[in-house]
């Protein structure tokens, strides 16, 4: 039977590294009786493979990642009183019967695509070997990573290997993870030993990121199912992590070959550290940097000035200028408008970081922790603007939309807008005055044109274009120092934060670094269910101290859904299938979602 694949153009607008942001995919569908048949159609194809990642931004609220961010005990819900789906998802609570279907079903999606490639690529003679390769590892890759997250937000997923499987049911959550770990563990053994930091494969992920990514995978399945598969093992708050996996080829997969593999990205990929925490942070760009306060005069420089690629990204999302509401909302970062500052006020409130829904709030449970932890960590302030601070918000009063839920006066810095003061390159519009301040400083350094609607651009809903990280280079340190239980990677991401190095390694050494590290990453939460310590960890958010529609109120869990840790031993952190797909037959309802305890009606 004939195939048909979904094809791109102009990869480089999703995947490593920068290229020229005015480019833009061709869409569109070809038969297998026509495509691929040369090395460049192979690269056509797996852009479709790759479209994916930015597919899934039109509707990010609905994703794997929003929900790691609000479901973890460093951030909150946030958002208005009608942003119930944002307080549910931090309440382990459902808002509406497919909350989170349309992510469900455009990860499967993207699945199918790569499934599609492979068959074909596996079975071409008609590409030169080393193309056809990576390729292969790539497509794996991506069906691996797709995997990951469908499993990780809601457990047992059906597991497709190929573009035809009828039996498209539930199977074995071993095998499915099996499949994962496989998947990761071929794709760095089919691609070259060749990074994507100065090789004509920049815009593709390498052998180095499949092996970053099958650590991760690694450590979440071995500890998340260390003690059995029901929900009642994986609440348990026993932590022996399993040491070998059984692959569905028949292999065996083990942790001593995991830290081959770690260790080999280590000492052989290219990457690493940024040289100071806060440059990896569009916060020190050269058209903002000069006026805020907290990081001007300091001879900070964003890692991503003029293009430039930063080296500790092993694995990011890239977005370009050419965003439209109607066809192509994916092509702009909607993380950053989600939890950038919640808006209603005039910018120069909120300088320098620009406006948005407001969710992901952060917690004040991790601004505390942090304090007494490590008081001299450079990391806090680099990752959390205290908004009563002078020196981060300096004309900020309170104010804007005045139905903010959750609000702490704390707000996560890696991934917001981020604005900055007009130039002079920003023209009125219409015969009205320049804007004093641009809603993003990509405004100012990329000349946007509004997410092609007109005008001068400063468009805070489609004009976030800076990369999304999903994997750096510290993290495949710190997943180094947990394998191996030594503390040469702690203290190598220690240094780089101003601080002493440990004597001797812990667990709970190594579980403090991750936080501090990672703090709003989207990483806490598949850290805290896989060591097993996740409802002492939620349970810090009950009663902190927060502001309802701008009155002083407190963090009240326990009144909506008998409080996080409940909700958690009931669900094992995963979400409710989507009841579409209950419907069709393809999955059973999660425990923990069908009474109406489940339900939230907000706050």
């Amino acid at each position: 039977m004939k195939k048909i694949f979904y094809i791109a153009t102009a990869l480089c607008t999703m995947g490593l590294a920068s290229c020229d942001i005015d480019n833009v995919e061709n869409i569109g569908e070809m038969s297998s009786s026509q495509f691929p048949k040369t090395d460049a159609d192979a690269e056509a194809v797996l852009a479709g493979v790759y479209q994916n990642l930015n597919e899934i931004h039109a509707n990010p609220q609905m994703s794997f990642l929003y929900n790691a961010c609000l479901a973890s005990d460093d951030q909150l819900g946030g958002g208005g009183t009608n942003d119930k789906l944002m307080q549910a998802e931090d309440l382990l609570m459902n808002y509406n019967a497919d909350m989170t279907n349309q992510f469900y079903a455009d990860r499967f999606k993207g699945i199918s695509r790569a499934n599609t490639l492979l068959e074909v690529l596996e079975g071409s003679e008609s590409m030169s070997e080393d193309v056809k390769n990576q390729a292969i590892g790539e497509a794996k890759f991506l069906r691996a990573y797709y995997y990951y997250e469908l499993a990780s937000m809601y457990g047992n997923v059906p597991l497709v290997r190929n573009a035809e499987e009828a039996d498209n049911k539930q199977g074995d959550v071993k095998v499915l993870w099996g499949q994962i770990l496989q998947d990761l563990r071929d794709a760095a053994s089919s691609m070259p030993a060749e990074n994507s930091l100065n090789s004509s494969r920049v815009g593709h992920v390498d052998k180095y990121t499949a092996e970053a990514m099958l650590g991760r995978a690694w450590l979440f399945y071995t500890g998340m199912y260390c003690n059995g598969t029901t929900v009642a093992d994986m609440v348990s708050t026993t932590y022996n992590p399993l040491t070998s996996v059984e692959l569905p080829d028949g292999t065996t997969l083990t942790k001593q070959d995991v830290i081959g593999y770690i260790d080999d990205c280590v000492n052989n990929s290219g990457y690493s550290l940024v040289d100071d925490f806060r440059n990896i942070w569009a916060y020190t760009n050269k058209k903002t940097i000069n006026d805020y306060p907290y990081v001007s005069g300091q001879g900070l420089a964003w890692v991503e000035n003029d293009n430039a690629i930063n080296p500790e990204a092993m694995f990011a999302i890239k977005f370009n200028k050419q965003a439209s509401w109607n066809t192509t909302i994916g092509y702009s970062n909607g993380y950053a408008l989600h939890f950038g500052v919640r808006g209603g006020q005039d910018i120069k409130n909120t300088f320098p970081f620009g406006q948005g829904w407001g969710a992901g709030p952060v917690a004040p449970n991790l601004v505390k922790d942090w304090q007494v932890a490590e008081p001299n960590d450079i990391r806090l302030k680099a990752t959390v603007c205290d908004v009563n601070d002078k020196q981060e918000m300096p004309n900020y009063t309170r104010g804007g939309w005045a139905d903010f839920v959750q609000e702490t006066d704390y707000y996560a810095k890696k991934w917001s807008p981020i604005a900055c003061k007009n130039d002079g390159t920003i023209p009125g519009s219409d015969g009205n005055p320049a804007p004093e301040y641009a809603f993003c400083f990509e405004t100012c350094m990329y000349g946007m044109t509004g997410g092609q609607q007109g005008g001068y651009g400063n468009n805070f809903q489609l004009d976030n274009i800076h990369d999304l990280v999903l994997i750096r280079f510290a993290d495949v340190l710190l997943m180094q120092s947990e394998l191996k239980e030594d503390v040469t990677g702690i203290n190598l991401v220690r240094a780089r934060a101003g601080l002493n190095p440990i004597a001797a390694y812990s667990l709970k050494a190594l579980q403090d670094e991750r936080r501090w590290e990672f703090a709003c990453e989207g990483i806490r939460w598949n850290d805290i269910r896989r060591w097993h310590i996740a409802t002492v960890a939620l349970d810090k958010q009950e009663g902190q101290d927060i502001y309802y529609c701008g009155s002083p109120a407190k963090n009240e869990a326990a009144s909506h859904n008998g409080g996080y840790s409940i909700r958690y031993n009931a669900t094992a952190g995963f979400q409710k299938m989507p009841d579409t797909q209950v419907a069709l037959g393809t999955v059973v309802q999660n425990e923990g979602w069908t009474a109406a305890d489940s339900e939230y009606g907000g706050w």
